[in-house]
């Protein structure tokens, strides 16, 4: 177990060293007041304390991405595990916290905003359309793989439609109710429940001494596809994902103080990770490797394989409260998609949120798109959200460069992944049957040249952008405390 423990540890000093590198490169600014106080508005704006907003941040983000994603991902072997560990810390924990961080010194802005402002008008048009497509995709995704949990929690005996019928309701009220109403109030106890399920899974490897493979560069899948850049998409969600940038912001809406980023954005992809590391870790152990791991995928599904990983690790009793918190992570970020969706379209179109029927008639009909988007089959939906997913990371990354690079600070700490995200998205969507369906060789290739264009693009812009002296945050200086 040296690999999967010394994995763990390695995240947790992520925190304590990295993450502590990122802030002070970021600078924030405990004196400045945030959005949840200069927008209040008891429904979006909000301040709320530094422990709900972490386990909410948490909740949001989690979904099925670091259970599903490294499931899936340990077919690769425990070469994954690189991915987790050195994803997470160096750039997944990077991208949240700088989209966060940004997002608050520009009044909670969503990432079609920032794009906007730092990457150009175009790109905020590009990155809103993507946005939402993207939510879109989350939002079904996390409504149906509960609802298959679910069904297999009751031994089929109630069908998956009432299962549906319920999420959706519950998703309409979560997206259109002020969030301490139900998301403040729940999400921390929900939060918990992963924690503490996640722990359940992990101390039960170690107490039976799974056998979990130590660490090997060997691409073990099964069907021999390419470590990069397939890897880098099918682990998400534990390692680096787009998903997040759109979650940030509710969250930049609610921080009472920039000094608490860290913990809220940084710290909780770190804890993300450690779940992923832990299923990763579950999956390579449990199911006699990547050929019949690979055959219960192409049977049971992962849904499957998580109601047995928790009944083997903890028994039928607790085993069935880790399924219970699996359930509640898509729910939890379903919900949290829409609300997202909701906020973007509102800040688009200039749309205040004060009223109820405001947030109604953007909300419903993105609900009906996500009802018949529930027909479709989830595998295809899933390749679709990785690619999705990923390229959202990437612009957001290059957000978080532009701004640092205006503000002479580290912009490499950025700059470095957003670079490696990018030449895996465009190498991706280039080879992929979805995509071009070009051959990996012309792929690589293809994406190589793509992604210097790109970078090239990136530092020409930043270069103007900085000699233009862009503004880095939002003018409060009119605001007035009404107490």
């Amino acid at each position: 177990m040296f690999t999967f423990l010394g994995g763990i540890v390695l995240l947790i000093v992520g925190y304590f060293t990295y993450g502590k590198i990122v802030e002070k490169i970021f600078v924030p600014k405990p004196e400045r007041t945030t959005p949840a106080y200069t927008k209040g508005d008891g429904v979006d704006y909000l301040p709320m304390s530094i422990n709900k907003n972490s386990l909410i941040q948490l909740i949001s983000i989690a979904g099925i991405g670091p259970i599903f994603g490294p499931i899936m991902g340990a077919l690769y072997g425990p070469v994954a595990f690189l991915w987790i560990v050195f994803g997470c810390i160096f750039a997944g924990a990077v991208h949240d916290y700088l989209t966060g961080m940004i997002s608050i010194r520009h009044g909670g802005a969503h990432l079609p905003a920032l794009a906007g402002k730092f990457l150009g008008r175009v790109m905020k048009h590009v990155v809103n359309a993507f946005s939402i497509l993207l939510l879109l995709l989350v939002g079904t995704v996390f409504v149906t793989s509960p609802a298959d949990l679910l069904v297999d929690l009751t031994n089929g005996t109630v069908p998956a439609i009432i299962f549906i019928v319920i999420i959706f309701i519950y998703f309409i009220l979560a997206t259109i109710l002020p969030i301490d109403k139900i998301i403040g109030s729940i999400y921390p106890y929900f939060g918990a429940l992963l924690l503490i399920s996640a722990l359940g899974i992990g101390i039960g490897l170690i107490v039976n001494q799974a056998a979990i493979p130590e660490l090997s560069l060997t691409n073990f899948h099964p069907d021999n596809v390419p470590i990069f850049p397939l890897l880098f998409l099918t682990i998400s969600c534990g390692a680096l994902s787009g998903f997040h940038a759109t979650q940030s912001p509710i969250i930049s809406r609610t921080t009472q103080n920039e000094s608490q980023g860290r913990r809220i954005f940084y710290g909780m992809m770190i804890a993300e990770g450690i779940i992923a590391m832990i299923w990763a870790a579950a999956a390579m152990s449990l199911f006699d490797g990547p050929v019949s791991l690979n055959e219960l995928i192409n049977t049971i599904g992962t849904a499957g394989i998580v109601a047995e990983a928790s009944t083997l690790m903890l028994g039928s009793v607790f085993g069935t409260l880790a399924i219970l918190g699996v359930i509640i992570l898509p729910i939890t970020s379903g919900d949290t998609a829409f609300r997202s969706a909701r906020m973007i379209i509102a800040d688009y179109f200039n749309i205040s949120q004060k009223k109820i029927a405001s947030r109604l008639w953007i909300a419903l009909p993105l609900f009906v798109i996500s009802v018949f988007l529930t027909t479709v089959d989830f595998t295809m939906l899933w390749r679709y959200f990785s690619w999705a997913n990923q390229s959202t990371a990437v612009i957001a990354l290059w957000v978080g460069s532009m701004y640092l690079f205006i503000a002479k600070r580290n912009y490499w700490i950025a700059v470095i992944p957003g670079v490696f995200m990018t030449m895996a998205c465009a190498t991706y969507i280039l080879n992929a049957p979805i995509g071009f369906g070009l051959s990996m060789n012309i792929s690589y290739v293809v994406g190589a040249v793509i992604t210097l264009g790109i970078t090239a693009l990136f530092f020409k812009a930043a270069t103007k952008a900085r000699a233009d002296n862009l503004s880095l945050e939002e003018d409060i200086s009119n605001w007035k405390n009404p107490a």
